[in-house]
């Protein structure tokens, strides 16, 4: 252990690294749930999803604790599985699953060649700070969206439109569409706010493990209600049946018939802002970053992020990234791999406990998702309102994402945004503009291509 793990260097001890591993488990086993309630929408297997999400989370967090000796733990990552679910459900159904397990594949390949040429770092310097955040909060408010929906407190409403007059809104069948607000009659209903209500008191009394916990008794709630369905529990196989995965389903020549530059935009671009930030803000807080051994160390921990993305469309999932919830193992004192490793082992015990995850319904994680666009929403405080060059492309950013149900069509728009506004700043010479990066041109002029000639 001292020899793999230096844990005397790092000031640390078995038992508290492995304290700290399962702390960190219990903070981010909610995904085991929630990854394959979302990916199932898109007509994926649940228990293969299931499969795929426990397996690939411990695979890459043990590659990340042996190999780097880092205290993080990745998963399928929140927000990008939500835009997958999108991907495959989009173009009028014409891009399956399997085309959009393609892009996650390739994006993966192109992640490790950013990561290897070092234009990753480049990438991550050329979008200011505050768009980077608010891509944040917009994944937030749309994963917000899906669980309001999931768990019906939220419906879809349709108002007819009068000939000749323009009502805002989405245009659907001569309807205008409006957010409504679902029957308290419904039992699916209610149990959604009672799980809402209970994350919510269990995180306010900072219970670890709330949202795990929160999710598990609202499926023993939904029992006596009538919405969590045991009936088959006692007939089910406690064995992993990995027949059942989608192991190298991925369909790779459709990808460049279905899109390939606006879904490898986002899953390379999105991924790339949300694992520097969640590397960076965890190790920094471990005390890992200090020296030329700290750079390097972060530097692998990149390149196991990337193939961890690549590995986890092999499995059949979405991409597995940093997890911000490795803080909790942190703050309980984890130093080293030894809490990723152990975090890693626990995730492939839970192979074993599929039978429960496949009983829960969508009222019981569709609480989780909302509670983690609460989480999300946190980083909104940072951005620099003061300055409008800034503030109107981060709104924009934030807005767009949920009200067009499409994380690329936020980024598309900010970024884009930020360009025109700082560059007319600049002509004018005005002092409050932000200098643009010429990689940040070459990505609008991207997004402009792609919406003029592909949308």
């Amino acid at each position: 252990m001292e020899t793999l793990f230096r844990l005397t260097r790092h000031q640390t001890t078995v038992g508290r690294e492995i304290v700290a591993g399962i702390t960190t488990f219990v903070t981010m086993a909610y995904i085991l749930f929630v990854n394959p309630q979302i990916l199932s929408g898109t007509g994926m297997n649940e228990q293969a999803v299931f499969l795929a999400t426990a397996l690939g989370a411990g695979i890459v967090t043990l590659l990340m604790g042996l190999f780097v000796n880092y205290p993080i733990a990745l998963a399928p990552g929140m927000g990008l599985n939500a835009y997958f679910a999108t991907v495959a459900a989009s173009h009028g159904g014409q891009m399956s699953w399997q085309t959009a397990l393609g892009c996650v594949f390739i994006s993966g390949i192109v992640f490790i060649i950013l990561t290897i040429t070092k234009i990753r770092q480049l990438l991550v310097v050329a979008v200011p700070d505050s768009l980077k955040l608010a891509i944040t909060v917009g994944i937030g408010l749309f994963i917000t969206i899906i669980g309001l929906k999931d768990g019906g407190i939220m419906t879809m409403q349709f108002v007819g439109s009068a000939p000749g007059k323009f009502n805002p809104g989405v245009f659907i069948n001569n309807s205008d569409w409006l957010p409504g607000l679902g029957s308290l009659r419904d039992p699916g209903v209610d149990l959604t706010f009672i799980g809402l209500l209970l994350i919510a008191v269990l995180m306010a009394l900072r219970v670890p493990g709330a949202i795990i916990i929160g999710i598990l008794v609202t499926t023993l709630i939904g029992i006596p209600m009538g919405v969590t369905d045991v009936s088959g529990l006692g007939k089910a196989s406690w064995v992993p049946d990995f027949s059942q995965m989608n192991f190298a389903a991925f369909d790779l020549a459709s990808v460049f018939h279905y899109g390939l530059i606006s879904a490898l935009f986002t899953f390379t671009f999105v991924e790339l802002f949300d694992t520097f930030g969640t590397l960076v803000g965890t190790a920094n807080k471990a005390g890992l970053l200090e020296g030329e051994e700290g750079e390097k160390r972060l530097g692998r921990a990149m390149l196991v992020d990337a193939t961890g993305v690549s590995l986890g469309a092999l499995f059949g999932t979405s991409t597995i990234t940093a997890f911000v919830e490795s803080g909790s193992g942190i703050a309980a004192g984890g130093r080293t791999g030894l809490t990723g490793v152990t975090t890693g082992v626990l995730f492939l015990l839970s192979l074993f406990i599929a039978p429960i995850a496949l009983i829960i319904p969508s009222q019981a994680t569709a609480p989780a998702l909302v509670i983690v666009g609460v989480l999300m929403m946190q980083a909104v405080r940072e951005i620099d309102w003061e300055n409008m060059g800034i503030a109107i492309p981060a709104f924009l950013t934030i807005v767009t994402m949920p009200l067009t149900y499409s994380i690329s069509n936020g980024i598309a728009v900010g970024f884009t945004a930020f360009v025109i506004i700082n560059a007319i700043l600049w002509l004018f010479r005005r002092q409050e503009y932000t200098r643009i990066h010429w990689l940040m041109i070459i990505i609008v002029i991207l997004a402009l291509w792609r919406y003029i000639f592909y949308v």
